[in-house]
């Protein structure tokens, strides 16, 4: 399919090819202090983690006109719909079930507000998503996923889990379990000690 111009990724930042040892780190020690030397070189296998799996989620989606930021917000609009499909509750007018203001998605992807409006411009741009106003609010808009956003979904779901899976597959199940469990462990005592703003500016 067309690839919309715009859509051209932002690439990671690079990193060094070959990372500091542990052996490296210790005489660096010498000469810094309060620099561990296990705590900096797992800190850099992280950063290194990270770059790598951001770099195959970038090409991946890009084969699909997709930013990993717009298949978020497509994947969140997907799944205030199918929740609309199998929840009870009544929806109000100004926010009916199938529908999220910019200010929800914002909320939800961890993102300012003037981010999301770039993103749904893009998306709206490609026809993805569509804008109206509340029937009861005319000040407030609401955000839906079109079937042109449906079918992007459709196409590239598929082969974005698949490659999801065959990345992580050197971890057995439990590995894959500790490692999870690591992981928000770390997130936890991160955002414990080091709290960062509520929302981050990210490219479209």
């Amino acid at each position: 399919m067309h690839v919309p111009a715009h859509s051209t990724p932002t690439l990671p930042r690079p990193l060094l090819r070959e990372l500091p040892g542990y052996n490296c780190l210790q005489r660096a020690a010498a000469l810094h202090p309060d620099l561990n030397p296990l705590a900096t070189e797992s800190f850099f296998h992280l950063l290194r983690t990270g770059d790598l799996l951001f770099a195959q989620e970038t090409r991946l989606l890009a084969q699909h006109g997709l930013s990993s930021s717009r298949f978020m917000v497509l994947m969140l609009l997907l799944n205030a719909s199918n929740h609309a499909d199998t929840d009870s509750t009544p929806s109000t007018p100004s926010t009916p079930a199938t529908a999220s203001t910019p200010a929800e998605l914002a909320d939800k992807a961890g993102v300012t507000r003037a981010t999301m409006t770039g993103l749904l411009d893009t998306l709206a741009k490609d026809g993805m998503i569509e804008r109206t106003p509340a029937p009861d609010d005319r000040r407030t808009t609401l955000v839906r996923l079109t079937e042109a956003g449906r079918t992007v979904l459709t196409e590239a779901a598929p082969g974005y889990f698949r490659h999801v899976a065959s990345l992580l597959q050197s971890l057995s199940a439990r590995e894959l379990s500790q490692l999870l469990g690591l992981l928000q462990k770390l997130q936890l005592g991160i955002s414990s000690s080091h709290p960062e703003p509520a929302a981050q500016t990210v490219p479209a």
